[in-house]
């Protein structure tokens, strides 16, 4: 029965991604909820997603202004008309504000939420969250609601507080947190469009800018690509598959841990010339207190390349010292025979195209 898809955050680097899934893989209407400060950038943001999204998206989608931080977004939607809810918009900064996470990923879910609340005709309430929810958790993480074990940065915290406020609704709301992974490429090929915290780390250590490795070499590393998340969210909307709480990773034996991560990385930079010219050797190993030193030492050098390299990858490289084995139970079970992207595979080819791209300085195909 054709119903009308709600995606919020719709132009970023996933919602682009599933409401292109969506148009290709169901026959909903979709209403495309992008931020925009006037009529100019909201008409900006129309042309681009018609462009990318293409012929398909003609007839069946609709772009509107919503920005979440604000009473008043949302506003101008039907709620009679809505049957699913994807709440992907979110700022996912390792080094976020606290104020700015509070506002826009936490009191923007409360807002969302209020909105499904007069849904009447909801089916599925999904948000995207993250697995580092967890916090400053060790060990095997299930797929359960968590309670506050503190966590290494704002954005952490933020998400948790988002999936508090959403699962304090179970009983009243279709519910369903789907817990993402680090994205490191688009897809198997190893193409990378959106940069982060493992993208800018291994650029340090290539430029020979970082030369320690924080963390236990044993932590386990969740990676997959946009495809593959893309393709396990839309899977969960199937509104044959129960709500609740989905690990969108991996299964544990199939995760690589930071030691074999930074050994195929340093094996790729190491076969290329402009790498073996400057004479760089793989990073010491750097225990949790050595690094707190270091943090602090660099804290008396603000503006100088210490200060810049590390600033970049603190916000994370705590999580580094935590490990932990994310679960995927439930997904396994309501996605049978699914397949992730083999770690090392794209560890390598992810590594090979950053070298190609120069990190995206020379022009890649956009998708």
């Amino acid at each position: 029965m054709r119903g009308t898809t709600l995606i919020t955050g719709a132009d970023g680097y996933l919602g682009r991604r599933l409401t292109a899934a969506l148009l290709a893989d169901g026959d909903d209407d979709l209403i495309l909820a992008v931020r925009a400060k006037d009529n100019a950038e909201l008409t900006a943001k129309q042309d681009r997603l018609a462009r990318q999204l293409g012929q398909d998206a003609v007839g069946r989608t609709r772009v509107t202004a919503a920005d979440l931080s604000l009473d008043d977004a949302l506003l101008d939607i039907d709620t009679r008309a809505i049957t699913r809810i994807v709440h992907a918009a979110a700022v996912t900064r390792f080094n976020v504000e606290r104020d700015i996470a509070q506002r826009v990923n936490v009191d923007g879910t409360v807002r969302l939420r209020a909105f499904a609340a007069r849904c009447d005709n909801l089916q599925r309430l999904a948000m995207l969250s993250t697995l580092y929810a967890a916090g400053r958790r060790r060990g095997d993480i299930h797929e359960e609601r968590f309670d506050d074990a503190g966590f290494v940065n704002h954005y952490e915290w933020s998400k948790w507080a988002a999936e508090d406020h959403v699962l304090d609704a179970v009983g009243d709301l279709p519910v369903s947190v789907l817990r993402l992974p680090t994205l490191i490429a688009d897809d198997d090929s190893g193409q990378v469009t959106q940069y982060n915290a493992f993208h800018n780390t291994l650029k340090l250590f290539y430029y020979g800018l970082l030369s320690l490795l924080p963390g236990d070499g044993t932590t386990p590393l969740s990676l997959a690509t946009a495809t593959f998340t893309t393709s396990a969210v839309t899977r969960l909307l199937d509104p044959a598959i129960a709500g609740g709480i989905y690990h969108i990773c991996p299964d544990p034996a199939d995760t690589a841990t930071l030691d074999q991560l930074i050994d195929i990385a340093f094996t790729v930079f190491e076969r290329d010339a402009g790498f073996r010219r400057r004479g760089l050797i793989r990073p010491l190993p750097c225990d949790q207190e050595s690094f707190e030193d270091l943090l602090d030492a660099a804290d008396l050098l603000r503006g100088g390349p210490i200060h810049q390299s590390l600033s970049s990858v603190s916000p994370f490289a705590h999580q580094l010292y935590l490990p932990k084995t994310f679960r995927n139970d439930a997904l396994r079970a309501a996605w049978p025979g699914y397949a992730a992207p083999d770690p090392i595979a794209l560890a390598e080819t992810t590594c090979i195209r950053l070298i190609e791209s120069k990190w995206g300085r020379r022009t890649q195909e956009t998708p």
